[in-house]
């Protein structure tokens, strides 16, 4: 069976730190895997408020998520520190995706990608990427 292999190749540009929380534990005491998904999307909101947008306000578009995928590497547990290195590659015109590194000052905990595509919901259809926001976010 493949398995999926992430490959970053722009700097990261923004680092978040998320602690580990109790009810972020699975069965086995350990990081759960539906966990991940939600600290990657506290890291974005994060570093799209470090550049001055949101989610709803992206350079005066919204963004939607459109694809996720995540490779998990090790375990992490409750009280660990997770360090959310963030990178932007791959624009399009309508699109984008971040990379995340999720790591402790020990190990890499996941890499994952999510794919964002840019949104007018006035007009409920997919808008181009505005040029504010490749020249803030842009490749490295």
């Amino acid at each position: 069976m493949a398995r999926i292999k992430l490959q970053f190749t722009s700097q990261y540009l923004f680092t978040a730190k998320i602690p580990v929380r109790i009810t972020d534990l699975n069965y086995g005491n350990h990081l759960a895997n539906d966990k991940v998904l939600s600290i990657i999307h506290e890291a974005r909101m994060q570093f799209f408020n470090h550049f001055g947008y949101t989610e709803m306000n992206c350079g005066g578009v919204s963004v939607i998520m459109a694809d996720v995928a995540i490779e998990y590497k090790n375990q992490a547990f409750y009280g660990d520190e997770l360090i959310i290195e963030i990178g932007v590659q791959d624009f399009t015109r309508v699109s984008f995706d971040i990379f995340y590194k999720i790591s402790t000052t020990e190990k890499i905990i996941a890499l994952a990608k999510t794919g964002i595509v840019t949104f007018d919901y006035r007009q409920n259809k997919v808008v181009e990427v505005p040029l504010e926001v490749k020249e803030k976010l842009k490749e490295v």
